[in-house]
């Protein structure tokens, strides 16, 4: 357990004050945050860190199992549902849809949509590549994804500088969204885990870019956001019968 904590602190510890360096630098680069934020890439330096100090043990958290990958297209349609269930109430709610036509974007969408997949790699490599297979070590799966989602929610420090319910529906979200990918990803592992993850967080920041506009600090359309993915977190758990997959131990 005391191993478990070493590296779990020290993983957050880095991916946290990595993310703030990395913002503080951005506005230097030139790179539009539309684009790519530079923050996103916190949790793959913590990685990093971490596999200089304990090369071994990263590597195989990061391989991780070698069982028979679970089918994608099941993770990879959840965003829909999830942006459907967020615009379609929000659109209802203040009388105007809130679609973004791609081409009036400052750039190009493809290379949006790359640099998003991208982004996201460079944190799931972390929250669901290895803290979550760290924390699998002693924990189920649910507790573990919910921990992971509570953790990635609170890493995003700006938002609670919200309303609290803005910092709420975020953090529902979060959680959410991480029992979905830690159950759907429970037998997955390798650059399958690491792409099926990023995939999945990058089509839902590409529907929110499209379809809401909880940017602007309105409260609305997060906290729809938050309790659409609660909706659908519920549905998984129920599919997935979460509490017969043991817990690991190492």
């Amino acid at each position: 357990m005391r191993t478990t904590r070493t590296r779990a602190a020290v993983y957050l510890t880095v991916a946290f004050l990595a993310a703030g360096a990395l913002g503080a630098l951005q506005p230097a680069t030139g790179i539009p945050t539309e684009v790519v934020q530079l923050t996103q890439f916190g949790p793959a330096l913590a990685v990093a860190v971490a596999a200089l100090l304990w090369p071994v043990g990263t590597r195989a958290l990061v391989r991780g199992p070698r069982a028979r990958p679970t089918p994608a297209w099941p993770l990879l349609a959840a965003p829909f549902p999830i942006i459907l269930l967020s615009a379609g109430p929000y659109a209802l709610l203040t009388g105007a849809p809130h679609a973004t036509d791609p081409r009036t974007l400052h750039h190009s969408f493809l290379l949006i949509a790359l640099a998003q997949l991208v982004g996201a790699c460079g944190e799931e490599i972390g929250w669901r590549c290895f803290l979550q297979p760290l924390l699998r070590t002693r924990f189920g799966p649910l507790t573990a994804s919910v921990t992971v989602g509570a953790v990635w929610g609170l890493w995003h420090v700006q938002v609670l500088t919200e309303a609290p319910a803005y910092a709420a529906g975020f953090l529902l979200a979060t959680i959410a969204m991480s029992v979905v990918l830690g159950l759907a990803l429970e037998e997955t592992g390798g650059l399958a885990r690491l792409l099926l993850a990023g995939a999945f967080h990058a089509l839902v920041n590409l529907g929110m870019l499209l379809f809401m506009d909880e940017e602007t600090g309105r409260t609305e359309p997060m906290v729809l956001f938050g309790v659409a993915s609660a909706l659908l977190a519920g549905a998984w758990v129920r599919g997935r019968g979460t509490v017969t997959i043991p817990a690991a131990v190492e």
